[in-house]
């Protein structure tokens, strides 16, 4: 007995220090030079972590295009760039079917962990794909007809394909296992980190932001890709009626700007109240954030929504839809309401707008709430994830 015990304990040393030695590839096609959101912050945050964490094991991560020189990597990290850039399904196939495919055999790679969820079909080398949602199934007609059709032909593929999955949110591990039939015991939910740049401003910062960007005024605030399914339409109009009875808070828009004011049924003086900010560095977004007096977040479908906890580590009250995985993030940080109804966002505004106590109950709980929410936690969920026997 004593015999098999040092047997199995020489066997479990010798795994470790093979595994140790694996090499661990990394799809990176979404950290991109500039103007980059939701995939590419959640891939830099945490594959910066994680490289610099684990200085023994050796990485190779997989560009689309030349790496930036502003992103630093650690000794242990090769950087390779595959034709051809993914910019259309047809070449996202190319990508990871022919490009990485090979690559992966090339390198050696011995599990390949992908932070935008999709797989190469076509290889044997273990992956791990972090799916964030499947707003794709539940409203396939707010993407180009070409890209709906991909996601949900092969999302499905990837999710099977996968040793396992990572996702962010309860919710989404639900949607994931209720629409495609994965076993949950296959999904794990690591929840998303917040940038150290966001925190409480001054009121000297507030006051000089507000004049930047907003007249001098406080403001309701939406950061987000302008995308469908983040209601920024029926977000407008609701500000619009709010705007009727309420000359003193303003609304701000942070976003690629695919849309206008003239798209929406709005007087000129209401117009002259929301201002459409475009894309913002971290930097400058974190103080719009930390200025804000309130961040109006309503998307109807959302896997995450990591404008709400950079709202909570700048201590802004929110109003938050009541859908998808909204009040699971947000918590009790939040007043929540009907994303499809206009009516009531704008009451929702008004109650905040009206009631000082609010305001400050939701403020400290902003705050309160934020530190459930790290990179650094997060990165070592996921490397938990990767190194799971």
């Amino acid at each position: 007995m004593v015999q098999k015990q040092r047997l199995d304990k020489k066997k479990e040393r010798i795994t470790s220090i093979n595994f140790r030695i694996l090499i661990i590839g990394i799809n990176a096609r979404n950290i991109l030079g500039s103007k980059m959101e939701g995939f590419g912050n959640y891939s830099y945050e945490l594959v910066k972590r994680i490289t610099e964490n684990h200085p023994g094991q050796s990485f190779v991560i997989f560009f689309d295009r030349p790496v930036d020189p502003k992103f630093i990597f650690p000794s242990n990290v090769k950087t390779v760039v595959l034709f051809p850039p993914t910019r259309h399904p047809l070449l996202w196939v190319l990508w990871f079917e022919w490009s990485l495919k090979r690559a992966l055999k090339k390198h050696h790679i011995d599990l390949l962990w992908s932070p935008d969820g999709f797989c190469s079909l076509r290889t044997s080398v273990s992956q791990i794909a972090t799916i964030h949602d499947l707003n794709f199934e539940h409203y396939p007609k707010d993407l180009p007809w070409l890209v709906s059709f991909y996601f949900r032909t092969f999302f499905p593929k990837f999710a099977r394909k996968a040793k396992r999955i990572l996702t962010v949110s309860n919710f989404s591990k639900k949607d994931i296992v209720d629409t495609y039939g994965i076993p949950s015991n296959k999904i794990s939910v690591v929840y998303n980190g917040i940038s150290d740049e966001f925190r409480e401003l001054s009121t000297d910062e507030i006051n000089e932001t507000r004049h930047q960007y907003a007249n001098g005024k406080p403001y309701f605030l939406f950061v987000g890709s302008l995308h469908p399914r983040k209601n920024i339409k029926r977000l407008v109009e609701a500000y619009a009626e709010f705007s009727l009875t309420n000359s003193e808070i303003d609304l701000v828009i942070v976003g690629n700007a695919m849309w206008r004011q003239e798209e929406f049924n709005l007087t000129s003086e209401t117009k002259q109240r929301i201002h459409f900010l475009g894309y913002l560095s971290t930097r400058e977004l974190s103080r719009v954030t930390g200025a804000a007096f309130a961040l109006s977040y309503v998307p109807y479908f959302e896997g995450f929504g990591i404008p709400l906890i950079e709202a909570m580590r700048c201590g802004v009250p929110i109003i938050s839809a009541n859908t998808s995985c909204l009040p699971e993030i947000a918590g009790d940080a939040a007043i929540y309401c009907d994303p499809f109804s206009t009516m009531d966002i704008t009451e929702k505004m008004r109650n905040l707008a009206e009631d000082v106590a609010l305001q400050t109950s939701l403020s400290k709980n902003s705050l309160v709430r934020s530190n459930q929410f790290s990179w650094d936690l997060a990165a070592n969920q996921v490397w938990e994830v990767l190194v799971e026997k």
